[in-house]
């Protein structure tokens, strides 16, 4: 089966998924309001079958709110995905009550629509549509590892940025992508976490052929905009899909708008989006989140630093000096997961750091030696969500080779962030993941902070590579 029949195939089955789960989820709420009554004043329910022309309309319109929501174009993580079916069912539901009084008004298809069947639509819409969707992705998934429907990639660089595109994808199988190899200059090594480099630049016209390749992404931000265009014409010789990473300007300058300056035309290039009442906001959640945090976590906490007292010879905690908010110095508190001597012999923290206990192996797995952390967020050190802090030799440093590098502590240093949850943590390039830090500071909002909480919490668990 072609990549092209693939997709075309399994979006009509995802529409057909979206409105089955939709006029299942009315018929559920129809049989709850006839077995609850709630609210208890009495309402005579007419038959199901009364009601076929409200479950159509509200099946249309979730499926044309999800259509605009573009939830048949992108292929989503399970935490954007949630979002957006909240969104489209809750919109799609409100739609359809307003057409059906608007449209079915003095016709036979008047009904009663009473309101604890429309709060049961859409809550069981919720829940059906996000189970549908996932079931569906299963589904998806399997018949791609079979070879069926996946796009062949070839990505164009094999620097940090390519790395961390080919880390992305293979650990977002969802994506259905196959990585067929990489392309770059002369002194490029022979592979890339386990992926070929295929040859140069200049191969780029006969190995989309050869390789039948459906998609190139070049990951060279960095590159100029002659090469760019020279690479990008030597894809389009091939009828493949082009993509290409942004570099730092293009980042922040996504969101350019055209001010007025005593009708002087200026564009805006940088509005910072944390400030004023939303740091309040931010610093309120701060404040909420973390003290609920140490109390429903001090049973752990106290066990594991009994652990940690037993299981090697030192203090429980680790205390560091880290850089925050405006470059000021403050002392980062976490387990001790490493031995008593680490900090003699410093260096930069890494994938299976043999500097580790054996405890901290496993509180290091599941980010548990970071708990601490949140007494730094309570006292006003840190945020629940922000920049890695990193240790001030570091930040030294960085600041002389990687431009802008300072603005990212215009704000506190978080627990997480979201370069960690796009799979920037560790040992990792600094230059990306100033780039996500800067983008994270300019395009803040609390609905942002929340999907990072969230999205932290399914990468701890289900990454077992994580920490």
């Amino acid at each position: 089966m072609t990549t092209t029949r693939f997709r075309t195939l399994t979006t009509i089955s995802l529409v057909a998924v979206d409105a089955a789960m939709t006029v299942l989820a009315f018929i559920l709420a129809y049989v709850l309001r006839a077995v609850i009554p709630f609210p208890a004043e009495p309402v005579a329910l007419r038959p199901l079958a009364a009601y076929t022309g409200l479950i159509t309309l509200q099946a249309i319109c979730v499926l044309i709110v999800m259509f605009f929501y573009r939830m048949y174009h992108i292929v989503r993580s399970r935490v954007d995905q949630f979002y957006a079916i909240l969104g489209a069912v809750s919109i799609g539901s409100l739609l359809a009550v307003s057409f059906s009084t608007l449209f079915f008004k003095n016709t036979v298809l008047e009904v009663d629509y009473p309101r604890a069947t429309l709060v049961y639509a859409w809550v069981l819409g919720i829940a059906l549509v996000a189970f549908g969707r996932w079931a569906h992705q299963r589904a998806r998934n399997s018949l791609q590892r079979q070879g069926h429907g996946r796009e062949r990639l070839l990505i164009v660089g094999t620097g940090d940025v390519a790395r961390v595109v080919v880390q992305k994808i293979q650990w977002s199988p969802y994506l259905g992508y196959e990585i067929i190899g990489l392309v770059n200059g002369e002194d490029s090594p022979p592979e890339v976490l386990g992926v070929p480099v295929l040859g140069r630049a200049d191969d780029l016209p006969r190995l989309i052929v050869e390789q039948a390749i459906d998609e190139v992404i070049i990951a060279l931000p960095s590159v100029l905009h002659e090469e760019m265009l020279r690479l990008i014409s030597l894809c389009q010789r091939g009828r493949v899909s082009i993509k290409v990473f942004p570099d730092v300007f293009e980042i922040i300058t996504a969101g350019v708008t055209v001010d007025d300056l005593a009708g002087l035309p200026l564009l805006t290039v940088r509005d910072v989006a944390l400030r004023g009442w939303k740091l309040s906001l931010k610093r309120a959640v701060d404040v909420a989140v973390s003290a609920a945090g140490l109390v429903a976590a001090s049973p752990i906490m106290m066990l594991i630093a009994l652990l940690v007292k037993l299981d090697s010879p030192g203090s429980v905690f680790f205390v560091q000096e880290r850089v925050g908010l405006d470059g000021q110095p403050f002392p980062m508190i976490k387990f001790r997961s490493m031995r008593e001597d680490a900090e003699a012999r410093a260096q930069w923290t890494v994938k299976n750091d043999p500097r580790r206990t054996r405890l901290g192996v496993l509180i290091r797995r599941f980010s548990m030696d970071e708990l601490p952390q949140l007494i730094n967020v309570l006292l006003g050190d840190m945020s629940l969500v922000g920049p890695r802090a990193e240790q001030p030799k570091f930040v030294e440093e960085f600041q002389q080779r990687i431009p802008r590098y300072m603005e990212r502590h215009r704000e506190k240093a978080g627990l997480t962030g979201w370069a960690q949850v796009n799979g920037l943590r560790g040992d990792s390039s600094i230059e990306e993941r100033t780039k996500y830090d800067l983008w994270y500071i300019e395009n803040w909002s609390i609905w942002l902070d929340f999907k990072i909480m969230l999205r932290t919490l399914v990468r701890i668990w289900a990454d077992p590579s994580a920490g």
